[in-house]
């Protein structure tokens, strides 16, 4: 059996592990067919030692956060998925103004800890749906602010083993990417420069926040969020909307009536139809006005 070592490995140090795991149920589109092997590494020595035999057997290995960004294939993912949790999703203060957090901690919960903290900072991130990791990773952003903005280094690692130390500008930070989404390198911490502000002032901000998203997206749906990368000089949702697309179905796909930028699953969908609703849009968009749209979930398949 190809995973025979691994699986050994990870019961001699007590890591939880799932063979053909269906990753729609690790993904908040809810697509997705199953890992070979689904892992959750609860701390750095079981992930370097997780790293290592992949390299050696020459396993495939991706690592996901909260699946909110994120469009697995119907066919799954041959190799090893990694969650990190454990000591990789703590959260707490480094000194007065900075928080350190894991890549596993949910991005909502290190909002909250700002708050309860009084450092501000990351009250445009409240709401987002994705793991601190994978906030980073896509240099996650909302209503003006950018995690680039409050970065202040990130410790990571390769897929040697090899520790490194970026500070906010090695991290090659650009519009919902970096160098973490372009180059094979884990996040194993971030550390967020943030500044004391009132508790009530923070909270205001926050739940302003809160406010237009429940009001503007389609939170009763799964989706992955906003479908598409913002093209400059254009707002997706009025283009596709324009299109007549708006509640447009392909499958189990349909284009929220709500938002015309998020692409939601009605019940059941497949990646396929998903995929298939993403290219009819596409491709009436570039009819209508000339605009090449970019998918900005990552889409993951073997």
């Amino acid at each position: 059996m190809i995973y025979s070592n691994l699986i050994e490995y990870l019961e001699s140090v007590r890591c939880r592990y799932l063979l053909n795991e269906p990753l729609k149920k690790h993904t908040t589109m809810k697509v997705g067919g199953p890992a070979d092997i689904y892992v959750e590494a609860r701390s750095a020595e079981v992930l370097v030692g997780i790293l290592s035999i992949a390299k050696k057997e020459d396993i495939p290995i991706f690592l996901i956060g909260n699946g909110s960004n994120l469009l697995v294939s119907d066919y799954g993912f041959r190799g090893i998925i990694v969650k990190l949790e454990g000591d990789f999703s703590k959260i707490y203060i480094k000194s007065d103004d900075v928080i350190s957090c894991g890549p596993g901690a949910k991005l909502i919960d290190l909002c909250k800890f700002a708050l309860e903290n009084s450092l501000s900072g990351l009250e445009f991130a409240y709401g987002i749906p994705g793991s601190c990791g994978g906030a980073v990773y896509m240099n996650a952003g909302a209503y003006g602010g950018e995690i680039k903005n409050v970065i202040k280094k990130v410790e990571c690692i390769n897929y040697d083993s090899k520790k490194k130390i970026m500070l906010r500008d090695d991290c090659k930070f650009e519009y919902r990417k970096s160098l973490f989404s372009s180059e094979k390198i884990i996040i194993t911490n971030v550390e967020f420069t943030l500044h004391k502000s009132r508790f009530e002032t923070i909270k205001e901000k926050m739940d302003a926040i809160m406010a237009k998203r429940v009001s503007k997206q389609p939170l009763d749906f799964p989706s992955a969020g906003s479908m598409f990368k913002r093209p400059k000089g254009y707002y997706v949702g009025p283009m596709i909307e324009k299109c007549g697309l708006k509640g447009f179905s392909i499958g189990g796909a349909k284009v929220s009536e709500k938002h015309a930028g998020f692409v939601v699953n009605k019940g059941n969908a497949t990646c396929k139809d998903v995929l298939d609703l993403v290219k009819k849009i596409k491709s009436d968009v570039k009819s209508k006005f000339g605009v090449n749209l970019e998918m900005e979930p990552l889409f993951l398949s073997s």
